[in-house]
Parts: C-alpha cells; sequence; structure tokens
C-alpha cells in the first residue's frame, strides 16, 4: 500500500548540523537546509487536484533538514512536491 500526499514548500532554511565522524570521534560542523512544507489546500473546484489532496490531507506539516547539497536544491519555495510514503518493512 502507498499513500501521497501533495506538499507545497513554505521554506528553506540554511543551517550547520553536527555529524559524528567515527573515524574523528568527533562532531563535525556540516552545512543543511530545513525545508518545511505544509499541504496544498483546495481552490474551489472540485475537479482540481489540489481540491482533492486538500480534502484528504486538510493540515498538518513536513519538515526535513537534508544535508546533500543536490538534494536541497531541487526544492524551491512556493513550489509544490509529491510525498509518498509506503511501509519499510
Amino acid at each position: 500500500m502507498k499513500v501521497r500526499a501533495k506538499f507545497r514548500c513554505d521554506s528553506i532554511t540554511h543551517l550547520i548540523n553536527s555529524l559524528w565522524d567515527d573515524q574523528l570521534k568527533q562532531s563535525i560542523p556540516t552545512p543543511a537546509r530545513s525545508i518545511k512544507m505544509s499541504p496544498v489546500y483546495g481552490n474551489g473546484d472540485p475537479n482540481h487536484e489540489n481540491t482533492k489532496f486538500w480534502k484528504a490531507s486538510p493540515s498538518g506539516s513536513f519538515e526535513m533538514n537534508v544535508v546533500n547539497a543536490a538534494a536541497a536544491d531541487m526544492f524551491e519555495v512556493g513550489k509544490t512536491y509529491y510525498l509518498d510514503f509506503t511501509p519499510a518493512d
């Protein structure tokens, strides 16, 4: 089974995360981006895709910190993205 949601990117914040380095036995400051999203909302058209998604998930939030610059570059404030959820086991 798979669940698909449609979210809008609300903000992207640059930050520094600390990642543990096993070889150095210490935390290393690592650039990252915090990406915050919220579900799309209905636009009054019952046949529009956003309205259908809004009826299924009208509120919520999604946030992730991304250290992979190439992956973070694919996100843009104001754009919408599908989030697909599938069981991992």
